[in-house]
């Protein structure tokens, strides 16, 4: 069975607080691990009402110490923010507390509005164009000590914590096969250059220490419920969310709406259709033709699911619905 795994937010739901979106996190890591996922990463957020996990490597080690066996980690964190010393310090002491199990996923976007970026990085003199080689330097603080290193990484050197690229562009695939680096697409909101990155990876990747065939894991939006009406309308809180943010209006995650009429322009609803036309929502029979479609399509390796549901007892569902799917999937040859 391909392996699924759980990209979460942390979502601040309408009326909800900080702690309870960390809450909510562990227990969906807790149910993604009953339900036989991979993986839990945590993706890296600043300056947003709806998003809790600004600290990322913090609420990692929050949602290990609930866990057993199930990986953890970052989907990703954005290295251009962060010196590349405090990076594997942080995934350093994160795989001492938590052996065998830590991810390192790395992402070049800001994660935030540039005036924040401003705030977190203190200078924009080096950011995205240095990304290379951070990942470069972060490499070396993570492996095996070279003879005289002059800067060691305390936790971090010799755990060899494995890193991924993450993107949303071509750039990132390139990058992703040059290195060697298992790849991750964000297809769940970049959807146009999803088969071109893919194919670029694969035809450019150079074996490295680290992997010797090319890895894909594709991200896709997911709410699965007991009924297609359902989870129509479970979704309607991202569909709400994509368009504040096109407005650039910071919001906590938004209830459900029973119709989304009045809520958008017939533009907006076109663009947010666009976009999410990945987004793989509905029952168990809706849910599993749709992946089936995507998989067999993309022949992704592996596959990552972001759950946009308000309720937490109906994002704990949805994990049960996808596990149930993954169990039964047939993809075309």
């Amino acid at each position: 069975m391909i392996p699924f795994s759980i990209l979460d937010l942390s979502p601040i739901g309408e009326g909800e607080s900080v702690s309870t979106a960390l809450e909510n996190s562990r227990l969906m890591a807790v149910k993604a691990e009953e339900q036989g996922f991979e993986r839990i990463w945590l993706a890296e957020h600043h300056g947003m009402p709806g998003i809790a996990s600004a600290a990322t490597a913090l609420v990692i080690a929050h949602v290990g110490a609930a866990t057993k066996h199930i990986r953890v980690g970052s989907g990703g964190i954005m290295l251009p923010n962060h010196s590349p010393l405090v990076i594997a310090e942080q995934f350093g002491t994160l795989a001492a507390l938590l052996p065998g199990r830590v991810d390192l996923g790395l992402g070049r976007a800001p994660g935030t509005d540039m005036r924040t970026a401003r705030a977190l990085r203190r200078s924009l003199d080096s950011g995205a164009e240095n990304f290379p080689h951070d990942i470069v330097e972060l490499q070396r603080y993570l492996g095996a000590p070279e003879p005289d290193q002059a800067i060691l990484s305390v936790p971090g050197i010799d755990s060899n914590v494995p890193i991924w690229l993450l993107g949303s562009s071509v750039y990132s695939a390139h990058l992703a096969a040059a290195l060697g680096l298992p790849y991750s697409f964000a297809s769940h909101f970049a959807p146009d250059m999803l088969m071109d990155a893919i194919a670029i990876y694969r035809e450019r990747f150079q074996p490295s220490a680290t992997l010797q065939k090319p890895y894909v894991m594709v991200g896709v939006m997911g709410v699965g419920a007991d009924t297609d009406e359902e989870a129509n309308y479970l979704f309607t809180s991202a569909q709400q969310q994509f368009v504040n943010l096109r407005k650039n209006v910071r919001t906590q995650f938004p209830l459900p709406v029973k119709s989304m009429d009045g809520l958008w322009s017939d533009m907006e609803r076109m663009t947010v259709d666009h976009t999410l036309r990945y987004a793989v929502v509905g029952s168990h029979a809706t849910v599993e033709r749709k992946l089936a479609d995507f998989l067999s399509e993309t022949g992704a390796d592996e596959l990552i699911i972001s759950m946009p549901v308000h309720s937490i007892e109906k994002r704990l569902r949805s994990v049960e619905v996808f596990a149930d799917v993954r169990g039964g999937l047939k993809l075309a040859a």
